[in-house]
């Protein structure tokens, strides 16, 4: 039996939940829950913000763990091994994606919290072809954070070819962007932090060469065109028309922060300097492997807030507050 908490309907605080996950499939691990971060993304699967949620929901997607079991056909793991899942649990194996290396954007995959329970419990399942080998001598209370959050921001840096010499921005330094911070600055690239004027500071210390307070509509203006990527980590609104006029010609406005509402971008903001807009979720399994011995190498961690497990309502409440510096990790 696995005993997890849960949310049994929409917003509603989480409870404890016991199931039977049935027998262990050939090509799955079973990982006993050591850590396991909470991410916002947990609040909107819970919440039913996307629309994609089913109930009883076992949220969690930033699990670090031990191996408990494996499967007939699991050869590259053992039991025992300390390893990580993050936002997938499964994918098909089969399609084009998946033999690409991009398996992240396979049109069948298993996210580990959507029809599928997570790992905000003492233990989780999931495809051995998802589970993370993590680096020896990692912090293993930071590492949770890094396979979601982490490689959310890190995989623009590898798919859009990002330089150490380019010029780069981050919208809102929060859970998404502290890390951002981290990242860019040890990739070598002149770092530029969009936060609140209480953050100015925090955000020079976390990495940013320049911070700029975005509500200061002086200094907004007066900042000239020169970031060759602006990464927005948030999930509000935003003058998006602003932010492209700050970008260099063939410059990039890429969103990882789970924005609502309909982007309001005039054409010729894009067209006068053939700049572009994207966005990314979190990344392959390779991008995943190199973020982590990245971060390693670099000494870039989350910032984080410990709970223990049996506290998780009281944590889910002080990040919907977002009342967080920056990310919380619960702990068994």
């Amino acid at each position: 039996m696995i005993n997890a908490y849960a949310a049994m309907n929409p917003g509603e605080k989480l409870t404890p939940y016991t199931f039977d996950p049935g027998e262990l499939g050939k090509n799955e691990v079973e990982i006993t829950v050591k850590y396991c971060g909470i991410c916002h993304s947990d609040i909107s699967m819970i919440d039913n913000d996307w629309g994609m949620s089913s109930y009883p929901l076992v949220a969690g997607h930033e699990v670090v763990g031990v191996i408990n079991q494996i499967g007939k056909a699991v050869t590259q793991f053992h039991v025992g091994q300390i390893v990580g899942l993050g936002w997938y649990a499964d994918y098909c194996e089969s399609c084009e994606q998946c033999h690409n290396g991009d398996e992240n954007l396979c049109a069948d995959l298993t996210g580990t919290v959507v029809s599928h329970h997570g790992g905000f419990a003492d233990k989780v399942r999931a495809n051995a072809n998802s589970v993370i080998a993590l680096p020896e001598n990692m912090v293993l209370e930071s590492v949770g954070p890094l396979l979601c959050g982490g490689v959310t921001v890190f995989n623009p840096l590898v798919q859009f070819g990002i330089k150490p010499t380019d010029k780069v921005a981050v919208i809102g330094i929060g859970g998404l962007g502290h890390i951002a911070l981290q990242f860019l600055n040890a990739w070598g690239c002149e770092v530029t932090a969009f936060t609140s004027e209480n953050k100015l500071q925090e955000a020079l210390a976390m990495g940013a060469h320049f911070s700029v307070d975005s509500r200061d509509e002086t200094a907004m203006a007066l900042l000239p065109r020169k970031f060759d990527m602006i990464l927005s980590t948030v999930n509000v609104k935003l003058d998006w028309n602003l932010y492209l006029s700050k970008l260099k010609p063939k410059g990039r406005l890429h969103f990882v922060g789970a924005t609502l509402e309909p982007l309001d971008l005039r054409v010729f903001n894009l067209t006068e300097a053939q700049r572009s807009v994207s966005g990314s979720d979190t990344g392959s399994m390779q991008t995943s492997n190199m973020m982590l011995e990245f971060a390693q190498r670099h000494g870039v961690k989350p910032v984080i807030e410990r709970y223990p497990f049996e506290q998780i309502n009281e944590a889910i409440d002080k990040l919907r507050k977002g009342d967080v510096r920056y990310r919380i990790v619960l702990e068994y």
